[in-house]
């Protein structure tokens, strides 16, 4: 198949150097012989890419003139497109329950939802890769005492070994957004279980990083009452940003005692998950 130079749609910017395109691909390598999931394919110039690797491919996408021009240019992705919101799919189906890479330039205004959606199916996706807004990426790679380090950072440090592997200029696009881009790569690290109760462990992160100038102490008030002992201990005296993803799991089981006696609080992920969007992760 020779490459695809993919024409421009109203309202889109599309990757022109097939080199970067290329680079971006060749970021699945790192888990061989697995299908993969690409997510936003647009025009294809990532897909052509991928279906080099010899591996089983398919693509989600909703924008119907992207679909009809994937059709038309990649006969052979002929029952691997599918026309759907991938945060609405239901990925334990999609390769009969099989591991699967995921990847993609994906849409930068949903790209932290993604990222949810990967979390929530952490067992069937060892590896994630694709490009994303750098802010976004340096946010999810940032460590403790960064200004970048917050809820992605640690949600997904929990799960993954995250790695930015470089930056893409607006010059390479057409035409140039108005921000910077990176490539990461995501990959499952050795944790089973977190050894805390994931519930209360996702609240507490988004709770007390959606009031991050405030120390522990006053942001955490919400779940656990001022007067209670536990929080006289010194570690409250800190902001989130301060404290690694050890910490975080730490602090969770310590919370999780002192409220031994208030069985009935309420951490589903729709709590958890609250002001995620709206706030800087």
């Amino acid at each position: 198949m020779g490459l695809v130079k993919p024409k421009k749609f109203l309202g889109q910017h599309f990757l022109k150097d097939l080199s970067i395109a290329k680079d971006i691909a060749d970021t699945v390598d790192e888990c061989p012989g697995l299908p993969i999931l690409e997510v936003g394919p647009g025009m294809g110039v990532l897909t052509q890419f991928l279906m080099e690797k010899g591996r089983e491919v398919k693509v989600v996408e909703l924008d119907f003139e992207s679909v009809a021009y994937l059709r038309e240019n990649f006969p052979a992705l002929e029952g691997n497109i599918i026309e759907d919101d991938f945060l609405k799919l239901k990925l334990e189906k999609l390769f009969d329950g099989r591991p699967f890479v995921l990847t993609g330039n994906y849409p930068y205004n949903i790209s932290s939802q993604i990222f949810f959606k990967m979390l929530d199916y952490k067992d069937l996706i060892p590896c994630c890769t694709g490009m994303i807004q750098k802010e976004v990426a340096e946010r999810i790679a940032a460590g403790p005492g960064s200004k970048t380090y917050g809820i992605l950072s640690i949600l997904i440090q929990a799960w993954y070994k995250v790695e930015y592997l470089f930056t893409v200029h607006e010059h390479v696009f057409n035409p140039p957004p108005k921000v910077k881009s990176a490539v990461i790569r995501m990959t499952r690290n050795e944790t089973k279980e977190l050894g805390c109760n994931e519930r209360l462990f996702k609240l507490i992160v988004k709770t007390t990083f959606n009031q991050r100038r405030k120390t522990l102490r006053n942001s955490i008030s919400s779940i656990l009452e001022k007067g209670n002992p536990l929080s006289n201990d010194p570690v409250f005296n800190k902001r989130p940003e301060q404290l690694s993803v050890q910490e975080f799991i730490e602090l969770t089981n310590r919370v999780e005692t002192a409220l031994k006696d208030k069985a009935d609080i309420n951490c589903d992920n729709d709590i958890a998950r609250k002001g995620a969007t709206s706030q800087k992760e």
